[in-house]
């Protein structure tokens, strides 16, 4: 018997061998996922780099939410304790303010993948990467001024750089040279000729 654990508005299965993956290099793609407030308890997802579509019949409504990938908040990576024995969960979901909007991306008991999974599906959306703390709190794990992430500037060497062949090396270990002050008296008498 296998135990579910929720994401967002969905479950994730979480057998022994159940793994969810898709390919972030083929989209669209469309796939069903658990989702506890529908009918079926089931949802039917429309990936897209540009928009998600979820589908899924609440109270025999049927419904289509089409929300813009640039509306999600980041691609989050959490962890998901199991209760009892078995390995914890990790997952990769698209984030949404709305718990019901979240899409799942990528889960597994083992975490061998999981950080190129995420950083994978961040850069083909376009989004940045966030951690899903203990309380459910949304955060960056990198600190970013804009789009561009800040870290400190790495030391220059020209051993590896492109720039190497630019220039000899042998400029590098020479000293400046000192021009000598230039005379303008000599014995007294001024060099610049006056009328």
């Amino acid at each position: 018997m296998s135990r579910r654990q929720t994401i967002g508005g969905g479950v994730i299965s979480a057998g022994s061998s159940r793994a969810l993956r898709l390919d972030p290099f083929a989209l669209p793609v469309s796939f069903a996922a658990d989702d506890i407030r529908a009918d079926a308890r089931v949802r039917v997802v429309e990936l897209s780099r540009e928009r998600v579509v979820l589908r899924r019949a609440v109270h025999g409504i049927r419904m289509a939410v089409n929300v813009p990938v640039a509306a999600f908040q980041g691609v989050a990576l959490r962890l998901i304790p199991m209760d009892g024995e078995g390995p914890d969960v990790v997952a990769v979901s698209l984030e949404h303010r709305d718990p019901a909007l979240c899409v799942p991306l990528y889960s597994a008991a083992h975490s061998d993948d999981v950080v190129a999974e995420w950083q994978l599906w961040a850069r083909v959306f376009g989004l940045p990467l966030l951690i899903v703390d203990a309380g459910g709190g949304v955060r960056e794990p990198f600190r970013r001024l804009g789009a561009v992430r800040i870290a400190r500037p790495a030391p220059r060497r020209r051993r590896r750089n492109v720039i190497k062949h630019r220039r000899p090396s042998i400029l590098m270990r020479r000293s400046c040279g000192t021009t000598a002050p230039r005379a303008v008296h000599r014995d007294d008498r001024e060099l610049v000729a006056r009328n």
